[in-house]
């Protein structure tokens, strides 16, 4: 599958890349910003079906990636 490019209100171009039910929204050429992780809509599962104004929504909604290592659970 293609990713989709978008230029977000800012004039900031993303590339969304789909991960099953997790979209990774990219910054590329000269956007400085981070990369973002958001859940895809229920009603959707294909970016290219998806208008500028609704990536936008989704991008404004999504977050950085956690780093750095996952806590133990079984730690006390």
């Amino acid at each position: 599958m293609a990713y989709r490019r978008f230029s977000d209100p800012s004039g900031r171009t993303w590339e969304v890349v789909v991960r099953g039910r997790q979209w990774r929204f990219e910054p590329i050429d000269d956007n400085p910003g981070p990369a973002r992780e958001g859940e895809a809509p229920g009603y959707e599962k294909d970016p290219f079906e998806m208008s500028i104004e609704e990536l936008s929504r989704l991008l404004d909604k999504a977050q950085a990636p956690r780093s750095g290592p996952k806590k133990n659970p079984f730690l006390d």
